[in-house]
């Protein structure tokens, strides 16, 4: 446990400075809000004395169904610095599984948006922070001080779902400890003006979390987006002269499809730039130093169950190569098995940061973690100097006439093409091959994808099996709700354009 926290809810604490900006909320871009850390701090505490006036007891499950604002935060650290366990809820989700997640976690209360209170609202007590009745949060929470509970070595403080892209998503029990190691290793100490951080990921997800946590433990600044809007997100980047960036690469790919954006931005401020929470190319890398050289640039990797704290720079100071996760630290454990060596395979960790185990599921539970240790299902490969890079998934790999293909890799290979921006790579099944490798691919601007040239550049660059057997030419890749690409939407979009013969190009003649 953290000798300077002891609840997550301790981070909104306004300290020696309490009048430094804590929160900038740009949910109405022409009237923002900003919230000093002592406001801050008073509405966490005023969201607590609500859930103790409304009857629930330390333990109780709370849930948050809103898009990213000031309000999200206040509920989010309000419910755990009175004991309580918060269960953000991924708002993108359709309502079966929305009415899973109350049912699974036992929700007894919500705070909403007023979107969302139509998906609530009868099922639980709710607060929206939209309303204007006695169920708004206006009239239901006042600024207030509140005593912290103290909380148990391994008390649980918030349970993450899953996407749940396929079938229902799982509740990862997640303990104040563990989540505060993440942050006082992470965080960056408190400079003399605060840093300004830009979040416009969702709050519902790990990566929008940690970086909250982070802001508030180095007493920085947080520019809060209600959602991720290209032109949006690079007007805030200048207007605000942010300093520093947490994000997933998905989002900055489809900022980089229109390099224009960039041009003639005074983005001067901007110091740090740091992807995680999904695959990174190198294609997209060099497009990022290039547009900002004078920025440092990290490619991190994180999972829900184990934290973000596997990986960081090297002992010796040693630079971290291009697309590198970083070195292990020294307070994780780590191995590498079900590879061909030592030196490749799925990740098994074991961390302060460790999940404690799947809500009601104690079966998956058993089979991801053992002794303490986390089987991730993400594949990796280490080099000779100790750098770790990310494969792949073990669940997306699939096989193809006996050769199993991580579909990363791939994509990493096309995406050298000079025609090609972006790519995603699915499987599709085949009589004669039990699967084959299918691409999504976005063109760079004023350029067209032959399917030729892709099948000539794909068998120069690597294997014969890992050339795409069918090519669809998209405008963008769809994004599921935790802002990565939604693979399950391609692997169903593949299907119907093999039954109804309407791919760009490929077909059984070349294939």
């Amino acid at each position: 446990m953290s000798q300077r926290w002891n609840n997550i809810g301790e981070l909104s604490d306004p300290g020696e400075q309490p009048d430094r900006p804590a929160i900038i909320d740009l949910r109405d871009r022409d009237k923002p809000r900003t919230y000093t850390y002592a406001e801050f701090d008073g509405y966490c505490g005023g969201v607590s004395h609500a859930l103790v006036a409304a009857g629930l007891k330390r333990g109780a499950r709370v849930a948050i169904a809103s898009l990213n604002r000031a309000e999200f935060l206040f509920a989010y650290f309000g419910i755990q610095r009175a004991g309580m366990v918060v269960v953000p809820i991924n708002i993108k989700l359709p309502k079966d599984r929305i009415d899973y997640i109350l049912d699974d976690a036992a929700i007894e209360f919500a705070f909403v948006d007023g979107a969302s209170r139509v998906q609530l609202d009868g099922r639980v007590p709710v607060i929206d922070f939209d309303g204007d009745d006695d169920q708004g949060f206006s009239s239901r929470v006042k600024p207030a001080r509140f005593d912290t509970v103290k909380v148990g070595e391994q008390e649980i403080g918030q349970i993450i779902y899953t996407s749940g892209s396929t079938g229902n998503p799982k509740g990862v029990l997640l303990p104040h400890s563990g989540q505060l190691w993440v942050v006082s290793r992470t965080a960056l100490p408190a400079t003399p003006e605060p840093e300004r951080y830009l979040l416009a990921q969702p709050l519902f997800h790990m990566n929008g979390l940690i970086l909250a946590k982070r802001t508030f433990a180095s007493r920085g600044t947080l520019v809060i987006l209600p959602s991720f809007d290209v032109s949006t997100y690079v007007d805030t980047l200048e207007r605000y002269q942010i300093n520093a960036l947490s994000a997933i690469p998905t989002m900055f790919a489809r900022i980089f499809r229109n390099p224009e954006l960039l041009e003639k931005r005074d983005l001067s401020s901007l110091r740090r730039v740091s992807l995680a929470s999904a695959p990174m190319t190198l294609a997209l890398w060099e497009r990022i130093k290039a547009a900002l050289p004078g920025v440092r640039l990290t490619h991190g990797y994180g999972s829900t169950e184990a934290g973000a704290g596997n990986f960081g720079p090297h002992p010796d100071g040693r630079p971290s190569p291009p697309l590198s996760v970083g070195y292990a630290t020294p307070e994780t454990e780590i191995r590498l098995v079900d590879g061909p060596d030592e030196n490749e395979g799925v990740l098994v960790s074991r961390n302060p940061a460790m999940f404690t185990g799947y809500q009601n599921l104690p079966e998956k539970t058993a089979e991801v973690l053992q002794d303490g240790w986390y089987y991730s299902g993400d594949i990796m490969r280490r080099d000779e100097d100790g750098f770790y890079f990310f494969v792949g998934r073990a669940d997306d790999m699939f096989v193809c006439s006996g050769e199993n293909i991580h579909p990363g890799e791939v994509e990493k290979m096309l995406e050298k093409h000079p025609q090609v921006r972006q790519a995603c790579v699915v499987p599709l099944s085949d009589e004669e091959r039990g699967q084959m490798p299918v691409a999504f691919l976005v063109p760079k601007p004023g350029t067209q994808i032959n399917f030729e040239d892709i099948k000539a550049f794909a068998l120069a660059n690597g294997p014969a099996y890992h050339y795409p057997r069918r090519v669809q030419v998209v405008d963008e890749l769809p994004l599921a709700g935790t802002a990565k690409v939604d693979r399950n939407l391609l692997k169903n979009r593949a299907r119907e354009l093999e039954t109804t013969a309407a791919w760009t190009s490929g077909n059984a003649a070349n294939s």
